[in-house]
């Protein structure tokens, strides 16, 4: 059941005064567009020019093994058994190859990036560049000269076919293996609140540094919540409002100058010295909202432990019950909810949490728990420790478009001092790379007699 007061009572951050929209917003809106329809064309024809390779690749030794059955079949040499064996080769040579190629390249996508990946391309033209040699050499020396030796033909098959295998290999060196060993370590810092963490990453280029660092900040970063911020501001504009300026030298008589002046000499004495004293003010504002927070908190505890010991009560008379008249978890959760939400509620907007939560989500999570017969600490853990964007709804994953900002280009690698911005709609992560050093280590060898003493008593003891 639904509490009315909860939409009522829950203050929204709005973004009519922030966040306006003006001419340049409109044009950065539909540049923005034009980019993202750029985008989805040349992810499109990327597939395009991948399945077009795919099968050129996959069909090449097909298709010498059968050309000459189609052209020239009476003038063949039969096929003797070594001829036979390598028939079971390629077969199962291009079903290895089919399976490595499905398992490296036929992947979600996980981001589209501004830039090709070089190592992607370089791979693709090697690949081109052998399938087309293999053709010229078998169109010139076999097609035309009508070869009769067909075991020939398919060794020539079989070994278009390791080939293939040998580049695959190097595909995997090239776009899994090459990454893996660290090298730089990452700084990224958010530009709002500070928040910052550190990742460790291998020979990477600009712009899948950056995709590594944005697939982290949703699983490491505490969620963004603006209204944390809105605090600080409006305690700077306070201060900044208590310091007034007076022009001493603006229109009056001589006789009234020198008063004015000593007038507003004072005046800014007495700012500044409220200015030096702001410390106070500060310190005894954070106490004040800490005491808020422990109050909320122990009253929220309170109720959710009285609500989980009525559920537990509930189980407890539900298993005399019929069968057909036990509660489910989510008819459980909602009539326990009305309990515990004025609590809930209260500590939310105490700490500046209430639109990271929906009731509807409070619910859910409150039937999960009842579901897996979890313990009101687990419950509660979600709200009285911010966690990061994945942990909420999609709503709040405000960050789905990101910018990269870069002086260096993007395709080049990391190197020692590189920094790169990744802008979205609310804040910015800063990020600078830094070489880890190189380690020498040396040993010292300790001899194992040195670890022995002899321990001498004096023969004569006191009884």
């Amino acid at each position: 059941m639904e509490d009315d007061n909860w939409g009522e009572t829950t203050t929204a951050i709005t973004g009519t005064s922030e966040h306006s929209l003006s001419q340049e917003d409109i044009v950065r809106i539909t540049k923005d567009l034009e980019d993202s329809v750029g985008l989805d064309c040349r992810r499109y024809f990327t597939r395009a020019v991948a399945v077009i390779l795919g099968l050129l690749v996959f069909l090449t030794p097909l298709a010498f093994l059968t050309l000459p059955h189609i052209l020239w079949p009476e003038k063949l040499q039969s096929c003797g058994t070594a001829c036979e064996g390598l028939f079971i080769s390629v077969a199962f040579k291009l079903l290895i190859l089919l399976l490595a190629v499905w398992a490296l390249y036929f992947r979600p996508a996980r981001a589209g990036l501004p830039r090709v990946f070089v190592f992607r391309v370089l791979l693709a033209v090697l690949v081109f560049l052998l399938v087309v040699s293999y053709w010229l050499f078998y169109s010139v020396r076999i097609l035309d000269s009508q070869d009769t030796n067909y075991q020939g033909v398919v060794q020539y098959a079989v070994s278009l076919v390791d080939a293939l295998l040998f580049i695959h290999y190097l595909a995997v060196v090239l776009l899994e293996l090459r990454q893996l060993q660290p090298c730089y370590s990452v700084c990224v810092t958010r530009s709002t609140d500070g928040a910052t963490r550190h990742y460790n990453l291998g020979q990477l280029s600009i712009q899948r540094a950056a995709l590594a660092v944005v697939e982290n900040y949703y699983s490491d970063f505490p969620i963004h919540n603006p209204a944390l911020l809105s605090a600080s501001k409006s305690r700077a504009a306070k201060h900044l409002a208590g310091l007034k300026v007076y022009n001493v030298d603006g229109p009056g008589n001589n006789t009234s100058a020198g008063l004015v002046q000593s007038q507003s000499r004072a005046m800014i004495a007495a700012a500044a010295r409220r200015r030096d004293t702001s410390h106070n003010e500060l310190y005894y504002e954070e106490a004040e909202h800490e005491r808020r927070v422990r109050k909320r908190k122990a009253r929220l505890v309170v109720a959710v432990e009285e609500a989980f010991t009525h559920i537990k009560r509930m189980q407890d008379e539900e298993q005399k019950k019929a069968p057909g008249d036990v509660m489910d978890p989510r008819e459980a959760a909602q009539a326990i909810f009305p309990s515990m939400a004025r609590a809930l509620q209260k500590y939310l907007r105490t700490t500046k949490q209430q639109h990271c939560h929906s009731m509807e989500s409070i619910q859910q999570h409150l039937a999960f728990c009842i579901t897996n017969n979890m313990t009101p600490k687990a419950f509660l853990e979600s709200f009285l420790t911010p966690g990061p964007s994945l942990q909420y709804s999609r709503d709040h994953w405000r960050a789905r478009q990101w910018t990269l900002v870069s002086e260096a280009s993007v395709t080049s690698g990391l190197k020692d001092g590189t920094t790169f911005l990744l802008k979205c709609v609310d804040f910015s992560l800063v990020a600078t790379s830094k070489k880890i050093p190189y380690i020498q280590m040396s040993e010292e060898y300790i001899d194992p007699k040195s670890h022995k003493f002899v321990l001498r008593l004096q023969s004569e003891t006191s009884v």
